[in-house]
């Protein structure tokens, strides 16, 4: 372990062992020093010192919908970290003939280290994680997506070079990424607004449970069907697809819907000068946002998709360990 002496990584080790199925069963505490971990992690894996934590571990990754940035980044992230990531359609597994979750819980729990599945639906993970003996990550889920989230909060660091005081908007669907998004902001104390359409909001009940881990920090979270209001005086404006997989039949009614909430040069220059624009990728160029914003001098969603490489491995020491 010299190495790990010689950078001096600062673990979250009150994460031991511990589920990730949303960020709002982590304190605020642990979400900054999974930030600072992240950055940290990245830093001396450019530098060539990443230290082999997770040597002889192996992550089972399950994917019920189809993946580029989160197998990839899970992959290489235990490579990186001495372990393997092994890769299971669950089209391939027993659970997708039948099997019932409690038995592969109990089945996992026995040939590997951890689990990490990207999931149609929440509550199917909810059960993984309450049946296995090993830690579950949610790679994503209808209701959240917390490791983008993470590394979305880790670009806005590197960035800006802090979190209080900044506003954050997030202008388009209410979904599983804007769930985690304000969530993970309210921890970092970040102001967050959401704008949806009339439909399309996000849940009323992670709104309110963000808003009180909010309160805690210093910093609000609102909502509003007026992308303008969002976006004034932004310093970072988030968006994400219309249509998501599995909604292909509702695109032409989203497209309609969503009208006026496209993250246009016109919209941006309601922000502040030096705005930062995110997305979580794929993106629809020309429909949620305007191929001059996404390709434009304020947009890091390349740094931001690298992220999800460093800040999955924060997670990945600090529960897996």
């Amino acid at each position: 372990m010299k190495l790990l002496e010689e950078v001096q990584l600062q673990i979250v080790t009150s994460l031991k062992g511990k589920d990730l199925l949303s960020l709002a069963n982590y304190s605020s505490e642990e979400v900054q020093q999974l930030i600072d971990l992240a950055i940290q992690l990245k830093t001396i894996t450019k530098e060539g010192k990443c230290p082999k934590l997770l040597e002889g571990k192996t992550l089972a990754m399950i994917f019920e919908k189809n993946s580029t940035r989160t197998r990839i980044s899970f992959e290489v992230g235990m490579h990186q970290l001495g372990g393997k990531g092994m890769y299971m359609n669950a089209r391939d597994l027993q659970i997708g003939r039948g099997e019932s979750v409690y038995d592969t819980a109990h089945v996992l729990s026995g040939y590997v280290d951890g689990i990490m599945i990207r999931a149609n639906s929440h509550a199917m993970v909810k059960e993984l994680a309450e049946h296995a003996s090993i830690p579950v990550i949610n790679g994503l889920t209808d209701i959240s997506h917390p490791c983008q989230a993470l590394a979305d909060l880790e670009t806005i660091k590197e960035v800006k070079g802090h979190f209080k005081g900044l506003k954050l908007a997030y202008i388009g669907d209410g979904n599983n990424v804007a769930h985690s998004l304000v969530v993970a902001a309210a921890h970092v104390g970040m102001d967050v607004v959401v704008a949806a359409p009339k439909g399309y909001e996000p849940s009323e009940q992670v709104m309110l449970k963000a808003a009180t881990i909010a309160a805690q920090n210093g910093s609000t979270v609102s909502f509003t069907n007026d992308p303008i209001e969002a976006a004034t005086d932004a310093d970072v404006i988030y968006t994400d697809v219309w249509t998501s997989m599995g909604q292909e039949e509702e695109s032409a009614k989203r497209l309609q819907d969503f009208e006026g909430f496209q993250i246009s040069s016109e919209l941006v220059a309601y922000a502040k000068s030096d705005y930062m624009f995110l997305h979580c990728l794929p993106a629809h160029r020309e429909e949620e946002v305007a191929t001059a914003v996404i390709d434009g001098e304020n947009s890091y969603i390349f740094q931001q998709a690298e992220n999800r490489l460093h800040a999955q491995k924060a997670v990945l020491v600090s529960v897996l360990g």
